[in-house]
């Protein structure tokens, strides 16, 4: 086994670490004057080993077209290609390898994926809110390896722990320690480039809170100009960033930049001119932009879809002299990841293994519907499956004496579809492993007390100058929301069982942990008492399916927008 990293890091600091870095050759004066680097990243991979299916599986054309894409063994051809092209390469990642995974790489704690991710040679990774879903010791095994300390190594004996470095300039311990390193150095042909890797500073409102106990996320922008200093302070003067924080965007196709105001963009414009490119993550869009930098010269910013459908492909022409970026020269694509090359067989070979080992609990039917349970919402915000989710997680908590549950719609990470899969259970049958792809986190159920009031406080909260992020609510609970009112004073017209909500009355509501520990931002929710615990939220949805065979998609009757 390794030595671990991260204890080494506490124990030498981050001196040892850059002096470690400080590696280079000079230059031959017969030499080209400038040098170039290929960087090669994905984003928000989560596990995705087979081809995702749906529309997880395709990529957007500019003509509003789609192409199927995505595969571990299609990624990796596509890889070997673009090194081929460029042998001065590097592969990155900006975040969320793992976790909210298919049930061929969760069941095995994600070890799959890091062992394909070693067959495709990354360097570094910064992480994402996904790489802490079990807790920063398990984010220190998948990086040292070693078997798991409940499940011990179920994938393959021993788990060797990943061969890439795990970045994060804005993590620390409370005290103020770095909790992970903040670089990493590459040389390549001659030339050193310096990886910096920035987490989005609001992880913890994204992931259940004693997941990441002692640990806080600072500022994005002064930890990336804070660790650019160093480096420029080193030498290394060619610099990009992965940040795992991203914009959604308007349309548009792999190269376009048709961007919503968000924080990836202003975080760009706030970052470093010493940083020559920023390659993001987190909002699963697809972008190619050129943002200023505070200097006011253009800077490459971009991100490449989610789930290995897209690669961000930048080629860096560096001065063999200065040994900085020649950004006019600096040429950025995203490549589609399209299934009509070769498999890599390395990587056939791991996922075919991989499935063989979860096959026999993947594909055990648990349940059947009548019609396709999209997660994708009505105008309203209202979503088939949502409804179906919060429907199970009230059924499943009946103990505890619910009127009403409401659930997160970024714990709905799957549609379920009436299609058979590949594995041949037949239309409308539905297995574990498409349910475990639909519930993958493993949250727990609790039902608390909260008033009239404090309801309508929650349902405020689904909106905010940033986003709107509409909860998924049980067949009990109505409302109707204005979309032109103040925030704040959106929602009218609660009722639960048909009457009318009264903002002095206790009602008994039951959520999943992560929503009661604020997450999402419904800070309201850590205000609920007489808090009683209740199933995992997945076994709800299997509970349910089990005891509705034939399911129909219930009508969005329940969210009701007004002008």
């Amino acid at each position: 086994m390794k030595t671990a990293r991260f204890g080494r890091l506490a124990a030498l600091g981050i001196a040892v670490l850059a002096a470690a870095a400080v590696t280079a050759g000079p230059a031959s004066s017969a030499a080209p004057h400038t040098t170039q680097v290929r960087l090669i990243t994905f984003n928000d991979l989560h596990g995705n080993l087979e081809p995702p299916a749906g529309s997880s599986g395709s990529v957007t054309l500019p003509n509003g077209s789609s192409v199927e894409a995505g595969g571990a063994q299609y990624l990796a051809s596509h890889v070997a290609r673009l090194r081929g092209e460029v042998p001065d390469s590097l592969v990155l990642s900006a975040g969320d390898n793992v976790g909210a995974s298919p049930v061929n790489s969760a069941l095995f704690h994600d070890e799959p994926t890091v062992e394909f991710l070693n067959q495709l040679g990354v360097s570094a990774s910064v992480v994402g809110n996904h790489e802490f879903d079990e807790g920063f010791e398990e984010l220190q095994r998948m990086s040292d390896g070693g078997c798991h300390p409940v499940d011990g190594c179920q994938f393959r004996d021993p788990f060797p722990g990943a061969n890439f470095e795990q970045l994060g300039a804005n993590v620390t311990f409370s005290d103020g320690r770095p909790a992970l390193k903040p670089f990493d150095v590459q040389n390549v042909n001659g030339t050193r480039v310096g990886i910096i890797g920035a987490t989005l500073e609001e992880l913890p409102s994204v992931v259940a809170p004693g997941a990441i106990d002692g640990l806080e996320f600072g500022d994005e922008v002064e930890a990336i100009n804070r660790t650019s200093q160093a480096l420029d302070a080193l030498g290394v003067k060619a610099q990009v960033v992965l940040l795992h924080q991203g914009d959604s965007t308007e349309g548009g196709g792999p190269d376009d930049c048709d961007l919503a105001p968000g924080p990836a963009s202003e975080i760009a414009k706030g970052a470093s001119p010493n940083v020559d490119l920023i390659f993001t993550g987190h909002s699963h869009a697809q972008y190619n932009c050129t943002i200023a930098d505070p200097a006011g010269q253009p800077r490459q910013v971009l991100q490449g879809a989610s789930y290995g459908r897209l690669l961000s492909v930048a080629d860096l022409a560096i001065d063999r002299v200065s040994q900085d970026v020649v950004r006019s020269e600096t040429k950025a694509h995203n490549e589609i990841v399209t299934r009509d090359v070769p498999a890599d067989p390395a990587a056939q070979a791991l996922i075919d293994e991989a499935a063989t080992k979860a096959a026999p609990i993947a594909n055990r039917p648990v349940g059947s519907i009548a019609g396709d349970l999209p997660r994708a919402a009505a105008p309203s915000g209202e979503a088939p499956l949502g409804d179906v989710i919060a429907d199970a997680q009230f059924e499943a908590t009946a103990a505890n004496s619910p009127q009403i549950a409401i659930t997160n719609p970024g714990g709905i990470r799957e549609d379920l579809l009436f299609p058979g899969s590949p594995a041949g259970e037949g239309d409308g049958v539905v297995t574990y492993g498409e349910a475990f792809a639909v519930q993958p986190f493993g949250n727990i159920m609790q039902t608390m007390t909260l008033t009239g009031a404090q309801l309508k406080a929650v349902l405020e909260q689904q909106w905010t100058p940033e986003e709107t992020n509409v909860l998924q609510v049980s067949a009990g609970l109505r409302y109707s929301y204005s979309a032109g009112a103040p925030i704040g004073s959106k929602v009218t017209e609660i009722s639960i069982n048909g009457q009318p909500v009264d903002p002095n009355t206790p009602y008994r509501v039951s959520v999943n942990n992560f929503l009661a520990g604020g997450g999402d931002g419904f800070t309201e929710l850590t205000k609920g008492t007489d808090i009683v615990g209740g199933p995992v939220d997945l076994d709800a949805f299997l509970g349910y399916l089990n005891a509705h065979p034939g399911l129909v998609p219930p009508p969005a009757d329940r969210i009701t927008a007004l002008p």
